[in-house]
């Protein structure tokens, strides 16, 4: 008997060996709609053409912040794109926390 326990064994360790690991993403669903990237890709060519400024009128030098510019234009027009992430409570504590100190620091 302990053969055919030795066997079982090895021919359950080769099975989970051969097993494939799970793929992140199972739905063949786009995450943003094409319209939307078309905004966000014409919002990257004025950043490198350094036509690209911010609402208060500074030049934007950071690829994200020229994809946050074309998702929120994307959003305004309607487009298909998930909400933007939400600031945990813990950050939240945490600016509010060193806004308090360093304004305290200012004050001396």
């Amino acid at each position: 008997m302990p053969a055919s326990s030795k066997s079982a064994s090895k021919k359950s360790a080769a099975k989970k060996a051969t097993s494939k690991a799970p793929s992140k993403k199972t739905s063949g669903a786009r995450k943003y709609s094409p319209a939307s990237s078309a905004s966000v890709e014409r919002e990257m060519e004025a950043m490198k053409e350094g036509k690209l400024r911010t609402g208060t009128g500074k030049k934007v030098t950071s690829p994200q912040q020229a994809i946050a510019i074309g998702l929120s234009e994307a959003r305004r027009e309607g487009d298909q794109i998930p909400p933007p992430p939400q600031e945990s409570v813990s950050a939240k504590k945490t600016s509010t926390a060193a806004k308090k100190t360093s304004g305290a620091a200012k004050a001396k």
